[in-house]
């Protein structure tokens, strides 16, 4: 629902977006190997499902992670990679420590209720905001209303938190140490999208992924945070300006 969501500019300018509940969201299972290369293998298990044989793949934030190893892996089935705010390898970056036991612990407290997330959207939603959407409230307070609203959008269609969070934990684990990729092999036209006052730090990723994929092609922002508020609609019209020229 949420990569629905995200993708509608997509699919009101007429694309057909198919949106998969990636391991441990919603309905979908979550195996004992739930890292990004299983989950790219999943989506060929899809593809062949659905009988598509070749696609372009969108990933944004830890997603990302999935789509680039799905251009990797499978590049007959990859026709262009986008990755919008990738939480992908940056070179020199300092390794995240991971969580102490007591802080995994709170975490599954809160992203296991419905009501504490519930709670917490209606007393410290600004806090919320500017930690799990790594983005500065002040930039969505001057936001015009539509991009205000989508914002909130955002945060409230994470409910049923409960149903999404072992792919959230999962994802936090994924992202918070990426691993290096090859990806100089990526064969597949590439645009990677980021904004400068990302919270989570994706335009040192981009720009890697950009310098690094053979002909990728950049774009960074200088605000708008990692929900890239108030640049929703020229975003997506330079996405589908990169799939049109394919």
């Amino acid at each position: 629902d949420q990569g629905l969501d995200f993708s509608r500019r997509l699919a009101e300018g007429g694309r057909r977006i198919i949106a998969p509940s990636r391991f441990g969201y919603l309905r979908s299972d979550y195996p004992a190997d739930p890292s990004s290369q299983n989950q790219a293998d999943a989506f060929v298990d899809l593809l062949d499902h659905l009988g598509i044989d070749k696609l372009p793949v969108l990933g944004g934030s830890a997603g990302a992670l999935s789509a680039i190893e799905f251009a990797l892996r499978h590049p007959d089935r990859c026709s262009a990679l986008i990755a919008l705010v990738p939480a992908s390898y940056t070179p020199g970056r300092p390794r995240t420590p991971g969580p102490s036991g007591l802080q995994e612990a709170v975490m599954q407290e809160v992203l296991g209720s419905d009501f504490l997330f519930w709670l917490g959207l209606q007393t410290i939603p600004s806090r919320m905001i500017g930690t799990l959407l790594a983005t500065d409230p002040g930039l969505v307070d001057a936001a015009a209303p539509v991009e205000r609203e989508r914002v909130r959008a955002i945060l409230w269609n994470i409910l049923p938190v409960s149903r999404r969070s072992r792919g959230l934990l999962n994802d936090a684990k994924l992202a918070s140490n990426p691993a290096p990729m090859e990806l100089e092999r990526i064969a597949a036209p590439t645009l990677a999208v980021s904004l400068d006052d990302d919270r989570f730090g994706t335009a040192a990723a981009a720009r890697h992924l950009a310098n690094t994929v053979p002909g990728a092609r950049l774009v960074v922002y200088p605000t708008g945070g990692h929900v890239w508020v108030g640049r929703d609609r020229e975003l997506f019209a330079e996405v589908g300006a990169f799939m049109a020229s394919l």
